[in-house]
């Protein structure tokens, strides 16, 4: 069955030339022109991962990314322009999984979606040999590749694609220190160029949210100008 694209955005010259992209690499696009309405469909009915521009009339990007979130880890590519960098890491902030600068080249796009759906495929993926199941269990973290979940002293924690193989990737080595290159490389895929800070933004966000159950939690540690480890319990 084919995989289903959301592309929102106020520009229909954008929406059209993606769309025909796309559509020849035989995905199913759904496409919005502003906030609103996309919010509304992409609840009634998700896609497999979602591009969002920032600018839009009715409800911005911004905003229809955090609505989303409450409610969905569906994967998000963020659509930028270059004077846009808050932009872009508010938008890391609040859950995008990647971004991308405008102006881009259709094939640039196409090759984000493709290696975001893989990573979201391999992390749900069966029989990732770490476990029975597919669990990987360091204390009171559990990670569920099978069903992509993830638990903090038995309470659920919502996390993106990007964000569970940030987790997982610190979790399998406790104690090990990964640098940004290596954290990169687990949650994009090898030659995905993304800046440094990509990986602290959604760091931080991941601290964030185990602390909204757990204001206790500090398992995962910065070591400044190295990288981040997992700390054994």
């Amino acid at each position: 069955m084919p995989q289903t694209i959301a592309l929102v955005d106020d520009d229909r010259n954008i929406l059209t030339s993606l769309s025909m992209t796309l559509e020849q690499e035989g995905y199913t696009v759904r496409t919005y022109t502003d906030g609103e309405s996309a919010l509304q469909g992409l609840l009634g009915k998700p896609a497999d991962l979602a591009v969002l521009d920032i600018k839009m009339p009715r409800m911005d990007g911004m905003e229809l990314l955090q609505r989303l979130r409450a409610r969905s880890t569906m994967p998000v590519i963020f659509l930028t322009s270059k004077d846009e960098e808050v932009d872009e890491l508010m938008g890391l902030r609040l859950g995008a999984d990647d971004y991308i600068t405008k102006p881009f080249s259709q094939r640039l796009v196409l090759e984000r979606i493709r290696a975001l759906l893989r990573r979201n495929e391999a992390s749900r993926a069966e029989g990732s040999g770490q476990a029975p199941g597919g669990l990987i269990v360091r204390g009171d973290l559990t990670l569920d590749e099978t069903k992509h979940a993830c638990t903090w002293k038995g309470k659920p924690i919502q996390l993106t694609v990007t964000e569970f193989l940030l987790v997982k990737a610190l979790a399998l080595r406790p104690g090990i220190v990964k640098n940004r290159d290596q954290l990169i490389d687990a949650a994009y895929g090898e030659n995905i160029y993304v800046d440094d800070r990509t990986i602290d933004s959604h760091v931080k966000r991941v601290r964030k949210k185990f602390r909204a159950v757990d204001e206790e939690f500090a398992q995962i540690e910065t070591l400044y100008g190295i990288g981040y480890r997992y700390k054994e319990q």
